[in-house]
């Protein structure tokens, strides 16, 4: 079974085209979590209109809230009721093609020596074209989204780092590595996020380098100092 935890922070709006496109998925041995962090525009208005059809669709669906504690905190709440062997944590202004979930299912169940399969997507219009998974490019820069299907085995024991703001992703997906987990990458777009989420400011790698003028480049250097100092890596 595929958990599927969604934190949800002040973006009800889009929560509910993030749960539709659940709902369409051809994958269907799922459970949903969705974990809303302390949230001021009510996502609980959404989840009760759409409560009933995962029940209709004979899955599984929690509700959760709490104060709000950011992203990673919230994702371990949702880890923490999590049942699955399998576990997608979504972004709740993403959208999934229907046969996301069952791509990524497929290319774990041919990739037995894989933590985690992982694709291309459109940020926007933009589109973020992946390629096959890199050790060596991973430490350089964070190129794999959160939104992978993840073995739950192979998913470290501490959980998501709440202590790191931005690019928690980046940071698991070295913690995997240092744990001799790789990823294998879909060729394929699968899933679209609505821009003005916490993805909005991602820039593309070679900006830190040419554009180091640029708040949004200032504001990911701490981050990504924690990161590279947390795993040993030289800037």
């Amino acid at each position: 079974m595929i958990s599927i935890i969604i934190p949800v922070y002040n973006q009800a709006d889009k929560l509910a085209k993030c749960l539709a496109s659940i709902l369409s998925q051809t994958f269907r041995d799922l459970e949903v979590i969705v974990v809303n962090d302390g949230s001021k525009d009510d996502p609980a208005r959404i989840v009760s209109v759409l409560k009933g059809k995962f029940s209709a669709a004979g899955i599984a669906f929690r509700y959760l809230e709490q104060e709000n504690k950011g992203a990673p905190a919230a994702r371990n709440r949702g880890l923490s009721e999590a049942r699955g062997d399998l576990l997608f944590f979504c972004d709740a202004d993403a959208v999934l093609k229907p046969e996301t979930l069952k791509k990524m299912f497929r290319a774990l169940e041919n990739n037995p020596e894989a933590g985690y399969a992982y694709s291309s997507f459109l940020w926007g219009r933009k589109l973020f074209r992946l390629f096959p998974f890199d050790a060596e490019k991973l430490r350089q820069i964070p190129y794999i989204h959160t939104m992978s299907l993840i073995r739950r085995e192979d998913f470290p024991a501490g959980g998501w780092d709440e202590s790191i703001k931005k690019l928690q992703d980046w940071d698991l997906w070295l913690t995997m590595l240092d744990q001799g987990h790789v990823g294998v990458f879909i060729n394929e777009v699968l899933f679209r996020i609505h821009t003005g989420g916490a993805i909005s400011n991602w820039l593309p790698s070679f900006a830190y380098k040419v554009f180091p003028f640029l708040p949004a480049v200032k504001k990911y250097r701490q981050p990504m100092a924690f990161v590279k100092n947390k795993h040993r890596m030289i800037s």
